[in-house]
C-alpha cells in the first residue's frame, strides 16, 4: 500500500509542477563571434580576385553564413562558436546544404569560407568581407 501511496503522491506533485511551468518559445542563441560586427554596408570579394566584390547591408550579420544560399530559410547547425572563430553547418529543404567558417580580423573585416551543394552542384569558395559604409 505504501508503494501505490507514493507513486500517487509523486503522480500528483509532477501534475502540479507542470502545471504551473510556463512554455516560452526557445530562441536562437546570440553567436559571440557575429554579435561583434559592424552593422552597415559590407563588400564581400573573392580572395585573389581583381573585381569590385558584390555589397550587402548587413543588418543582420548571420547573412553572412549562407552566402551561397541568402534568402533561403535553412536549419542551422553550430559547430564551433568563438569571438574569432565561427563554423556553422546548414541544411536548406532537402538537398541544399552548405558548411560556412568565419575567421573574425576585426569587428569590420572577416574573412569567409564556405562549400555545399546548391541545386544539385557542388560549390567551394572563399571571400574577404569588409565593412566599406553605411547602408
Amino acid at each position: 500500500m505504501k508503494g501505490i501511496t507514493l507513486i500517487k503522491t509523486i503522480s500528483a506533485a509532477s501534475f502540479a509542477f507542470m502545471a504551473f511551468s510556463v512554455s516560452v518559445p526557445a530562441q536562437a542563441p546570440e553567436l559571440a563571434l557575429l554579435k561583434g560586427l559592424q552593422k552597415g554596408e559590407w563588400t564581400l570579394k573573392t580572395r585573389g580576385s581583381a573585381d569590385a566584390g558584390k555589397k550587402v547591408c548587413l543588418g543582420d550579420p548571420g547573412k553572412l553564413l549562407q552566402i551561397q544560399h541568402s534568402g533561403t530559410t535553412c536549419s542551422r547547425y553550430v559547430i564551433q562558436d568563438t569571438a574569432t572563430s565561427i563554423r556553422v553547418s546548414y541544411k536548406c529543404g532537402s538537398s541544399d546544404h552548405g558548411v560556412t567558417t568565419i575567421k573574425r580580423e576585426s569587428s569590420g573585416l572577416v574573412q569567409i569560407q564556405t562549400q555545399g551543394i546548391e541545386n544539385n552542384a557542388p560549390f567551394s569558395f572563399s571571400v574577404e568581407g569588409r565593412r566599406t559604409g553605411s547602408c
